[in-house]
């Protein structure tokens, strides 16, 4: 059984989901970051700026730079409420309508009596946004506070600002925590671009989809049809009887992961395939692959089911 963004009609188109421009804190206009994008061979961007009172509650308008090669998604990152530890929720909302009504959130310090951030994920995706649990790690989140975001499709497990600026990328475990608990959810790679640092084209996904257009990439999203990555690529990803079968551009690792420590590695010089038994999965409702070029790039796919 391949899994499905392998199997379905379309091809992958590049994208990051997470940016910034001088609308919020970002130090390049809409109109560069889209530029600069495009000239690196991205075929979609969505800028996500950051949506409080201070600046004015954007939703970048990017379609005047929209064209025949090059597509953007409208998006914020959304801000209301408290974590457990105090701050202010970073919430990633991609897919947003231009005229989403702003919550009470004026500055990046919670105020008191705002909307709280699950609420407010919960009103994005009924929206029609995909929402995204942004950067785990760099904000300090406590299992309690991720589980409290049920409106979350995904949770972002390599974002390369927060990777490059404090060393704090990452939310696998996050992730899998959640997994473990029945969520149903994806992973998603971005850079949180503010071309402040070198925070930019770092980590990405590839999205399946038959058109590079706003509602298909969106609709993809939202099916899981897509996967991650800091450079390599999957070609290919099938559960054939006892195994997984991975095909993917050249890499020395390829890395099945599991429910708690399961976990299995085929290693070797430009591998393009693998197979890896499913022995070792026997207890887990889920797994998902990660593979690792000889540069450390690393690419991951969205988790699925053994069998």
């Amino acid at each position: 059984m391949q899994l499905p963004a392998f199997a379905r009609p379309g091809r992958f188109y590049r994208g990051n989901l997470h940016t910034h421009s001088t609308l919020s804190d970002g130090a390049l206009e809409p109109a560069e970051v889209c530029r600069r994008y495009k000239a690196e061979g991205y075929d979609f961007i969505a800028l996500t700026d950051h949506f409080i009172g201070r600046y004015g509650y954007p939703v970048a308008d990017t379609r005047p730079f929209r064209d025949e090669t090059f597509t953007t998604l409208l998006g914020a990152e959304l801000h209301s409420g408290a974590m457990a530890n105090g701050e202010l929720w970073h919430i990633l909302a991609v897919g947003l309508p231009d005229d989403f009504a702003p919550p009470a959130a004026p500055t990046f310090q919670p105020v008191d009596a705002q909307e709280t951030g699950p609420e407010l994920a919960e009103r994005a995706r009924a929206a029609g946004a995909f929402v995204a649990i942004a950067h785990p790690h760099w904000s300090g989140l406590t299992a309690e506070d991720a589980r409290s975001i049920e409106a979350a499709h995904a949770v972002e497990v390599y974002n390369h600002g927060c990777a490059t600026g404090a060393d704090r990328g990452e939310g696998f475990h996050t992730l899998d925590l959640l997994l473990s608990e029945g969520r149903p959810l994806t992973l998603v790679a971005t850079d949180d671009a503010h071309f402040t640092e070198p925070d930019h084209f770092g980590g990405w996904v590839m999205v399946k989809a038959e058109a590079n257009a706003p509602d298909a990439l969106l609709a993809a999203l939202k099916a899981g049809e897509f996967y991650a990555s800091q450079g390599p690529e999957f070609r290919n990803v099938a559960v054939e009887d006892d195994r997984v079968v991975v095909e993917t551009s050249a890499v020395s690792s390829v890395i099945l992961q599991g429910h708690g420590s399961a976990a299995k590695a085929v290693h070797g010089a430009s591998l393009t395939r693998a197979e890896i038994p499913l022995a070792r999965f026997s207890d887990s409702p889920w797994i998902r692959l990660s593979v690792i070029d000889r540069a450390g790039r690393r690419a991951w796919t969205n988790p699925f089911a053994p069998r």
